[in-house]
């Protein structure tokens, strides 16, 4: 899910660079990276919006359904909803698995009887492991204390899971959230930009 990062200057969609680049915030994950592509959601009429919070979405990103949490289908969980684009609208929770982006539909029935289901992206949560937006976990919408990058052969980085399980060994891992660079600590190695109360984010080598 990862986008590479790059120098110096990082927003949620952006990249950063390896040792001495980037910035970071307080619990946030960096980038929309690969969630879903805008979709053919069609609702069920389960709740009063379409996926709204704490309801549940069937397999797949790219199609999917709303449908009853305690459905065989069910696979994941809205933990918040909104309006509009990702990068126009709030940052998704820092521990979100991954995105769904539901484009403007009017389909023959929907929450509210109007016709359409406006645009808009849900942050989804798996309802059973893996969790990538955990912190460590290697993926997920944002970088947050506790992610791990490793370094490409241009310089630049990207997140990578901290255990190694995954197809590249990390090289730094984000250990702090501070409000400026001066408050990372001496072993700090990358500054990476996060978002948030706390924009930087302090990476030391792994």
């Amino acid at each position: 899910m990862g986008a590479a990062l790059c120098a110096l200057v990082i927003a949620l969609t952006g990249c950063q660079s390896a040792p001495g680049g980037g910035d970071a915030g307080k619990d946030g994950r960096l980038g929309e990276r690969a969630s879903a592509s805008p979709a053919t959601a069609r609702p069920s009429g389960y709740g009063a919006v379409f996926l709204g919070v704490d309801e549940c979405s069937s397999f797949g990103r790219t199609s999917f359904t709303e449908v009853p949490c305690t459905s065989e289908r069910a696979a994941a969980r809205v933990v918040a909803r909104h309006g509009g684009t990702m990068k126009s609208g709030p940052p998704c929770p820092g521990t979100t698995d991954f995105v769904l982006h539901i484009s403007e539909q009017r389909p023959s029935s929907d929450e509210d009887g109007d016709g359409a289901v406006p645009r808009g992206y849900a942050c989804m949560r798996n309802l059973q492991p893996p969790h990538p937006g955990d912190p460590g976990g290697g993926g997920g919408p944002r970088t947050i204390v506790g992610d791990c990058v490793y370094r490409l052969d241009d310089g630049m980085v990207r997140e990578t899971a901290c255990d190694g399980d995954g197809k590249h060994a990390p090289d730094f891992k984000v250990t702090k959230a501070v409000d400026a660079r001066s408050e990372c600590p001496a072993s700090t190695a990358l500054y990476v930009r996060l978002g948030g109360e706390r924009p930087v984010g302090c990476a030391r080598p792994v």
